[in-house]
């Protein structure tokens, strides 16, 4: 099977999930192939479906004064923080193709971040009962999802040198003694954001077993009205 590969930059999470929506309309309608959208985001925090705005610490005031936007969104999971220096993953995928397992696309999710993470000498692995990965009791990758009529959008977001002190706003994934970390963090140095991302589509290929398929532009029909991504 073959996939298509977005690399976004940095673009607005609501141009992005207005985008995703636009593809989960032709995955489910077969019109288009599995798409895999890798970007970042401004400065935001998002709280999902079972979220809890008291896990959200800073006050809207002290959001404004920062420039960290507040977005409340139809995926899975609790609080988290969005920013530059992390890979954010959106997967269009038909798990109609693919068994309809929807705990098997997590657990595949978590493997693809679990392998690259491994490549560069960061030991990582799973929490029983939470999605994501994790460092021993930090997170270092959170996962959200939402799945309709078997299509799956939403993903994960992988800090690589991400601003940690943002994560100090809420408490991550509504844990209130648990922290966040990043691999910039864990190495003592940034690391490269074209070589994770570069690892991270070799698991991803390999682990969902895709061929795939790096884009340059997105169908002008499929184009946000802000037009806000910058494609690189």
């Amino acid at each position: 099977m073959r996939c298509s590969v977005y690399q976004l930059g940095q673009i607005a999470y609501d141009d992005a999930y207005h985008l995703q929506q636009k593809l989960l309309y032709e995955r489910l309608n077969n019109r288009i192939e599995d798409t895999l959208l890798l970007l970042e985001h401004p400065p935001t925090i998002t709280v999902g479906k079972s979220g809890k705005l008291e896990n959200v610490l800073a006050s809207p005031a002290q959001l404004a004064e920062e420039g960290v936007s507040l977005v409340f969104t139809d995926r899975g999971g609790d609080v988290t923080y969005h920013g530059p220096g992390q890979i954010v993953g959106y997967p269009i995928f038909d798990l109609r193709e693919r068994g309809r397992d929807a705990h098997q696309y997590l657990h595949n999710l978590e493997e693809v971040l679990i392998r690259t993470l491994n490549d560069f000498a960061i030991s990582s692995g799973r929490d029983s009962g939470h999605a994501g990965v994790w460092v021993k009791d930090e997170e270092i990758a959170a996962i959200g999802l939402s799945i309709r009529k078997w299509v799956a959008m939403h993903g994960f977001a992988l800090n690589v040198n991400t601003d940690l002190a943002r994560f100090s706003l809420i408490n991550p994934c509504g844990f209130t003694n648990r922290k966040a970390t990043s691999m910039a963090h864990l190495l003592g140095q940034e690391i490269p954001m074209e070589a994770v991302r570069e690892r991270l589509l070799a698991h991803f290929s390999e682990i969902f077993d895709v061929q795939l398929e790096l884009r340059t532009d997105i169908p002008e029909r499929y184009h946000v009205k802000r037009k806000t991504a910058t494609l690189v």
